[in-house]
């Protein structure tokens, strides 16, 4: 596992505005400098698979960083989408959206797949983990109640885990519960280990 000591010998950079993935990382206990606000065009192309859109836009904004890294910064971006039917659910753009999505989550499994990808002044390596999450059926009333009490709109597929909504539709969930807040906290600080002995 990780040593402590090794971190200290780094500056690991979060170009994140999340504030789940702000405190899961602070979490882990490393020391974090949150990135200034950039932009990055997150349009993807249809060409790229469902599956592999999350990764395709982790490493996207890695590589638009616009600041100078040197090999003692490690830099951590991310993406989050959600996986259903095909169908890649992003952050929805209204209330009619998010009830969309929610309604087409509704008494389904689905996948959430979050992407990291890991790049300082010479190296960079990608890498994504998926988690299986089922949902009960839920009503219209609910879906409406959850997006006027909450706030769903910059959560893929309209939703956060560990809100109201997790506590009432999710019957289950195979893999990282993390992962679905938008950060595989155990896969990241093993691939932090190794990403730092390659320093």
């Amino acid at each position: 596992m990780i040593c402590k000591k090794k971190l200290e010998k780094v500056n690991i950079i979060l170009a994140s505005q999340s504030p789940r993935r702000r405190e899961l990382i602070t979490e882990l206990g490393l020391k974090v400098k949150i990135a200034d606000t950039y932009f990055v065009d997150e349009t993807v192309d249809n060409t790229v698979e469902s599956d592999m859109v999350a990764e395709f836009l982790s490493k996207k904004k890695a590589d638009e960083y616009p600041y100078k890294l040197s090999e003692s910064d490690i830099l951590i971006t991310s993406d989050t989408v959600v996986c259903v039917e095909g169908e890649v659910l992003g952050k929805p753009t209204d209330k009619d959206d998010a009830v969309r999505m929610l309604s087409k989550l509704s008494g389904k499994k689905h996948n959430v797949i979050t992407a990291v990808t890991l790049r300082n002044a010479s190296s960079s390596y990608s890498f994504s983990e998926t988690t299986i999450v089922t949902f009960k059926k839920i009503t219209l009333e609910d879906i409406n109640y959850y997006i006027d009490n909450y706030q769903p709109y910059d959560k893929a597929g309209s939703y956060a885990i560990q809100e109201w909504i997790g506590y009432i539709a999710i019957e289950s969930i195979t893999g990282s519960f993390y992962n679905v807040m938008g950060l595989p906290v155990c896969r990241l600080y093993q691939e932090l280990d190794e990403f730092i002995n390659k320093i």
